[in-house]
């Protein structure tokens, strides 16, 4: 896969301070080599002196009451040291929720300290999905852990299944818990719905979409792991985790689940293959394989299975929509309204309620400047996977259904779609911009955006494309997208009102040592973004010293500050900025010093390109490791500038940011067989100021192909039992090179006026349009067959059903 970059369209991308220049700069990643070599440490290569492995038993039913549970011949197979239940762990809390719909009445599974929640480390009473935790086993050897879960006897009453959030919404619905009643965990709105009735109702033209944003599994590159070391001497745990958020879990095992001292447990990320939102949250293995170790007094070691994976990790995705648009004969959108079923599973996830609501409703009017509009989401318990966040979460949903109806309105009117979304764009001189469903945007110049995609893509060619297409017996369609996406999680205040449960700020450490190298440490938690790169960067350019005199430190609790994670497209708009930050403390402390240093006044020192010296007599200098040293000995500094250098920011910005874009894809749908292939694909994204655009290049090219795997191929797929049917790689496609085109990429530079460096976030967001723009694709090549939709994911039978005129 390669990407085609072209000009850059917007003012010249600048650098955010006077250092050396390498922010903007696309330098090799340095933590690519040990990946590729296979030298990086991942969780599974964590090996302890006398270490156990343990085993999770998952329900094979997706709902019943559980009889009994016989472990006794599991227990004495050669090599098990224990097995356990829930009658084991009575004293372990649930695992709680900690976003929940923030404003309304919400239900729950109850939780001691009357937290939202909740999920139990392993089930008692019932299961609830296929996969739920019964059972653990403790042995030698992961051969003889899985030998012995196959050897427990569990006898099940089995109970009616719900596998859909409107049928579990429905009167006689299967309960899944007491306390929820109708399966019901929030009905959540946002917008003016009495203003958008009002203008759909009046409006020249109203359109209509049943539309199915489908489940689908999270498939990082490594599955989910986690080995607990329990010291008895000092009573301290060592968790080591596939987390993207070791300080957030550190404290909400310790407080919430466990209730053992904060300063009693150590969490460490050590290197993590990637995530999608996946790694973000609790899951039953991390108490269990801390409690275990206690318990035996070694170490215990859980690494999960692909197919295991499947089956115990959040999946994504999942509403089921009605959704109107209402506009003028000549284009112009008035109103826009969408009532969502949002399905998040058999239990609460950490954050699954607030990605089902918050971030799809606040955000389905996208880039469009609309007068009216109004989200209702009833967010519902079924026997599925628990809902969480997958790259792009919410956001993508929201987008999927603008941009489907913004085409479906523009066949309606008989106007092309260029035409509507251009005509409809937010104009630049409204930023800042309230959308009118609780977001702000903060910059942004979407007009020539759009303009440069449309140029890239070769719009104006299609209707030649489409007739040599045509004489091949392939039928080609465009289809395009835009997007905003909200990212940058925090501003923490802000994120309580939307019903968080903690803050959401970041921090990062510099310390320079007294040779002049400096150790950059975060809280975030790399999931394989190169933040080892790109916060070196941000320091290196700062301070104006060499990046490769940088080392930066992330993902272990005892020796990072406290910092939220890595999630949301935050690391660069919130951890960077720290860094940032902290960096000019460095340098402000410097010019401070080198007054003393260079025997002149501070306002005639200058810093510049590492080094100080005397405004006006260059020759009066010292370079960054002659001060570094000088600081170390802390000769002549008066009381009020302390020795060393060693600075700290908790930064926490004033709103979040809104990366935004325009994509296009070209499809060509083969008239025998219904096969798509997507032939080119144009995206031009904003992420304001870039710090590496080689890495974010390949966030992009990764986002996309992430989007086209939901829009051809991607689905969790539940049988009226609550099987997962999809419950393997060779049930569950994926997309892989031959799937994916040559890109076409460029980007547009507006920068945020909401944290220092002027970043946006861009880790995720070209997952969010790609699944409209295949969509719009395939239906504007099937147009002329009467063809108004098609549900994802548009497989080649599916495509072939519509071509011969049969119903969806």
């Amino acid at each position: 896969m390669t990407a085609v970059t072209g000009e850059q369209t917007a003012q010249p991308q600048e650098t955010a301070s006077i250092g050396n220049g390498l922010l903007g700069q696309p330098l090799d990643s340095r933590e690519d080599p040990q990946l590729l070599r296979g030298e990086a440490k991942y969780v599974a290569d964590i090996d302890l002196p006398g270490t156990a492995h343990m085993a999770i038993l998952g329900s094979t039913v997706a709902h019943a009451r559980i009889l009994s549970i016989e472990t006794k011949a599991a227990e004495q197979l050669p090599g098990v040291l224990k097995v356990a239940t829930a009658a084991d762990f009575t004293d372990v809390m649930p695992l709680p929720c900690i976003w929940i719909p923030g404003g309304v009445e919400s239900h729950f599974p109850p939780h001691p300290y009357g937290l939202p929640g909740a999920r139990p480390v392993l089930t008692a009473d019932a299961v609830r999905h296929v996969g739920d935790p019964i059972a653990v086993v403790v042995a030698e050897t992961p051969r003889q852990a899985a030998a012995a879960l196959a050897a427990i006897a569990v006898e099940y009453e089995p109970l009616p299944v719900v596998t859909r959030a409107d049928e579990a919404l429905a009167e006689g619905a299967p309960q899944l818990h007491e306390a929820v009643p109708g399966n019901l965990n929030a009905y959540w709105t946002c917008g003016d719905k009495d203003r958008t009735d009002a203008a759909i109702a009046s409006a020249e033209v109203t359109v209509e979409l049943d539309l199915v944003n489908q489940r689908t599994i999270n498939s990082p590159i490594e599955p989910r792991g986690a080995v607990g070391d329990y010291d008895p001497v000092t009573g301290e745990y060592t968790l080591y985790a596939t987390t993207q958020g070791p300080h957030n879990h550190r404290f909400l095992l310790s407080a919430l689940v466990l209730g053992i001292p904060f300063n009693k447990l150590r969490v460490i990320a050590p290197t993590v293959g990637g995530s999608f939102g996946t790694k973000g949250y609790l899951y039953p293995d991390m108490p269990l394989v801390l409690l275990l170790s206690k318990a035996l007094g070694r170490p215990v070691k859980w690494v999960d299975t692909r197919t295991g994976l499947m089956s115990s990790t959040v999946q994504g995705r999942d509403h089921r929509q009605h959704v109107t648009l209402a506009g003028t004969r000549d284009g112009r959108i008035t109103a826009v309204r969408c009532t969502s079923y949002a399905n998040l599973g058999a239990y609460p996830s950490t954050i699954g309620p607030g990605v089902a609501t918050a971030l799809m409703g606040r955000s389905i009017s996208g880039m469009y400047d609309i007068d009216a509009a109004f989200c209702e989401v009833y967010a519902a318990f079924t026997n599925t996977v628990s809902l969480g966040a997958q790259r792009g979460s919410g956001r993508a949903e929201a987008a999927f259904l603008m941009e489907r109806l913004v085409d479906r309105y523009a066949a309606e009117i008989g106007m092309d779609p260029a035409a509507v979304r251009r005509k409809n764009l937010v104009p630049k001189e409204k930023f800042p911009y309230d959308n009118g469903l609780g977001w702000t945007y903060d910059s942004g110049n979407y007009q020539l955006n759009f303009d440069r995609a449309i140029e890239l893509s070769g719009y104006a060619d299609m209707p030649a494309r489409k007739a040599e297409a045509r004489a091949r017996g392939k039928r080609l369609g465009v289809g395009l997208a835009t997007y905003v996406a909200i990212c940058g999680v925090g501003p923490s205040t802000r994120m309580s009102q939307e019903g968080m449960l903690g803050g959401t700020w970041e921090s990062a450490n510099i310390r320079v040592h007294p040779t002049g190298e400096v150790t950059v440490t975060v809280g975030s938690a790399s999931t394989g973004q190169s933040h080892g790169t790109v916060f070196a960067q941000v320091a290196a350019d700062e301070l104006g010293i060499d990046p490769d005199s940088v080392q930066v430190h992330e993902g272990d609790t005892q020796k990072a500050p406290y910092g939220q994670g890595t999630y949301g497209s935050r690391s660069y708009s919130m951890a960077a900025p720290a860094v940032a930050l902290t960096a000019r403390k460095i340098k402000s402390k410097l010019i401070r010093a080198g007054a003393v240093f260079l025997g002149v006044p501070e306002d005639k020192v200058v810093y510049e390109g590492g080094k100080i010296f005397e405004e006006g007599n260059p020759e009066n200098t010292k370079t960054f490791a002659e001060l570094a040293m000088a600081m170390w000995y802390g000769w002549g500094l008066p009381p009020e500038i302390e020795p060393a250098l060693d600075e700290t920011t908790h930064f926490d910005p004033p709103d979040f940011n809104y990366p935004f874009g325009t994509h296009v894809a070209v499809v060509e749908v083969d008239e025998l067989t219904g096969e798509t292939e997507v032939v080119a694909y144009t995206a031009v994204d904003d992420a304001g100021h870039i710090g590496n655009p080689k890495v974010v290049l390949g966030q992009i090219e990764g986002s996309i192909a992430h989007g086209l795997g939901q829009a051809l191929m991607e689905i969790a797929e539940y049988d009226e039992n609550g099987l997962l049917i999809s419950a393997d790689l060779d049930h569950y496609a994926l997309p892989r090179a031959a799937d994916v085109p040559l890109f076409t990429l460029d980007k547009t530079v507006t920068p945020t006026p909401h944290n220092p460096l002027g970043a946006k976030g861009a880790g995720e967001i070209a997952t969010v349009p790609p699944a409209a723009a295949v969509v719009n694709a395939v239906v504007d090549a099937l147009s002329d067959l009467g063809v108004q939709h098609i549900d994802m994911p548009l497989t080649p039978e599916k495509v072939w059903r519509r071509l011969r005129g049969e119903a969806q």
